[in-house]
């Protein structure tokens, strides 16, 4: 018989809790957008901060519980110097970067050492925003420790083989690989204000809280290619390996986050992951809500290489080969597993990567720099031009922190 733990306990308990309050509970403050509106981008901006902070009242949620024993974070008794840049043309320093680009959060780590944080419109340090998209990160982790733990035996295997459900579908010959390089070849639309596009089709089966409507509607996508010659962003497919890490584990995925990594590499708070249904499959492909301080704790962690006191996590190498472009249908993409390499240019981001998500939200890592920064934001919508382009000021970071 499986031996239950304390902590074991601990993370049922907390997410029968959670899935009730989330079912049923009123919103704690304030207006919040439908996930609708949320997705047009058409919310006032007190509206969007408080949405971006509350969307465990949008799905269902499960706990990803946090140990017994906090990671310090320690701070540098050096402040931070003048951050001056130019971005399109133009002038900037810190502080227009934090207003023109709505950023509510902002952490700082240079040698293991946070050189700068600070809040705004109303968000503080216990506030769980959403990541959006940095989740795929997280998922794709997630992948690294399953390979480490043997759950999964070769990225090369057929995705079929772990999740039966899409036998028969676009996705017969896709390997986990390719699905991690969003090389599928599966066709895709995932523009996130039209609400004709599949990324919107998948935000309304998400909607009816029903059980197995996310991979229903991934069955029914056609091939545009054979698979690995095409690359698409495709949200969906990072959902399908939450799938996949569920069967291959046999855990939920944030129970195999919370024992991987949120437990043991002392994160601060208990943290949040949207589901498909109440106490169902784990949305990975967004939706993981955390305090900036244990966000920035992933980024340490990614920054160690994945290794927790002496014991590896993920396999030697992992984040170097999950940050680096891939070569797809004879061209190099700017992704890796889930994670963006930032483009040739500036060489202060020479081996540098990131986590995004839409409306602003960074993990950058410059493993060169020894220097991470995580920025959430309440921007006005999901994605386009900004004034201030956010690599040119995670460029100035590294260069004057240098």
């Amino acid at each position: 018989m499986k031996k239950i733990t304390t902590h074991t306990l601990r993370i049922a308990a907390a997410t029968m809790v959670l899935l009730v309050a989330a079912c049923a509970a009123p919103p704690k403050t304030g207006e919040i957008a439908d996930a609708r509106k949320m997705f047009d981008g058409a919310m006032l901006p007190d509206v969007a901060v408080n949405s971006f902070s509350h969307t465990e009242q949008l799905f269902p949620v499960r706990v990803v519980a946090k140990g017994p024993v906090a990671r310090p974070l320690p701070v540098s008794a050096t402040p931070l110097p003048p951050i001056k840049f130019t971005s399109n043309g133009k002038p900037y320093d810190l502080y227009d970067y934090l207003s023109v680009n709505r950023v509510v959060g902002i952490m700082i780590v240079k040698n293991g050492e946070v050189r700068f944080e600070d809040y705004e419109l109303g968000v503080d340090a216990s506030t769980h925003w959403i990541s959006f998209s940095v989740a795929k990160s997280f998922a794709s982790t997630l992948v690294g420790a399953a390979l480490q733990d043997g759950y999964i035996k070769s990225l090369d295997d057929q995705l079929t083989q772990y999740v039966p459900q899409l036998k028969g579908s676009g996705y017969d010959g896709v390997s986990v690989k390719q699905l991690l390089q969003m090389s599928s070849s599966v066709r895709w639309d995932e523009t996130y204000t039209d609400p004709k596009s599949d990324r919107r089709k998948l935000l309304d089966q998400q909607l009816t809280n029903t059980p197995g409507n996310v991979l229903a509607y991934m069955r029914t996508l056609p091939k545009a290619g054979p698979p690995g010659s095409i690359w698409n962003y495709n949200t969906g497919e990072t959902i399908v390996v939450g799938s996949l890490l569920e069967a291959a584990t046999g855990k939920p995925l944030a129970e195999y986050l919370s024992q991987k990594i949120w437990a043991p590499w002392g994160m601060e708070s208990d943290a949040m992951w949207w589901l498909e249904s109440p106490n169902g499959s784990g949305i990975a492909g967004s939706g993981l809500l955390s305090t900036l301080r244990d966000f920035a704790r992933f980024g340490l962690f990614v920054l160690n290489d994945g290794v927790i006191d002496g014991k590896r996590v993920v396999p030697a190498g992992w984040f170097a080969e999950a940050a680096t472009p891939k070569m797809i249908g004879g061209k190099l993409t700017d992704y890796g597993y889930f994670w963006w390499p930032i483009p040739k240019g500036d060489p202060i981001h020479e081996g540098a990567y990131q986590g995004r998500g839409i409306f602003g939200q960074f993990i950058y890592i410059n493993p060169r720099e020894n220097l991470l920064i995580v920025v959430l934001s309440a921007r006005a919508k999901p994605t386009g031009y900004f004034v201030i382009t956010d690599n040119d000021f995670f460029g100035a970071v590294a260069k004057a922190l240098r």
